[in-house]
């Protein structure tokens, strides 16, 4: 009777432990812990970027990066830091993109690290207008950005690489293997 009331006790807390071992691999992994507040955060300031955009507010706009940020546009060029993003922008908006709107969706966050987060934004931009004053297509693309967590739980653009897929060639189907 001992050997089995041992055996039963023994069943009993191998059945709880399964239990909370299953429940606990259900949870969410360590480092997704307290992300949807980040994750808030982060949706923030790309609602913020296109607000900044849309107002053509530049100086707002460049306060979404982080002092030494690394900038890359569409075209290639390089900038570090928030005045090189208001010497290249202000003109721009008070020129080509003085009608522009623009519009972002995010297509991913990955968290690197609790306070480094990848960000994958597809946008999409009209609006814009050549030097004659004619409109220019609508433009569409992704911003990629590596994102900095600030002590106020607020994230900032730490580098920022542009990408434009206006006129990206429809992708051909593979050759038939022989």
């Amino acid at each position: 009777m001992q050997t089995s009331r041992r055996v039963l006790l023994f069943l009993i807390a191998f059945a709880i432990f399964s239990g909370s071992f299953a429940a606990a691999m259900t949870q969410k992994t360590p480092g997704e812990n307290g992300q949807e507040k980040d994750r808030a955060a982060i949706e923030q300031t790309v609602a913020n970027f296109m607000g900044a955009w849309n107002t053509h507010d530049v100086h707002a706009l460049s306060l979404l990066f982080t002092e030494d940020n690394d900038f890359t546009n569409a075209f290639g060029d390089h900038n570090q830091g928030r005045a090189p993003i208001e010497a290249t922008y202000g003109p721009m908006f008070a020129g080509a993109f003085r009608e522009t709107r623009q519009t972002g969706q995010i297509r991913i966050i990955r968290f690197l690290t609790p306070n480094v987060a990848s960000v994958d934004v597809d946008w999409q931009m009209t609006g814009v207008k050549n030097p004659d004053g004619s409109p220019r297509p609508a433009r569409k693309g992704l911003l990629s950005w590596i994102m900095a967590k600030q002590g106020d739980g607020s994230w900032l653009v730490e580098i920022m690489h542009m990408n434009e897929f206006t006129d990206t060639p429809v992708r051909l189907a593979p050759a038939p293997a022989k």
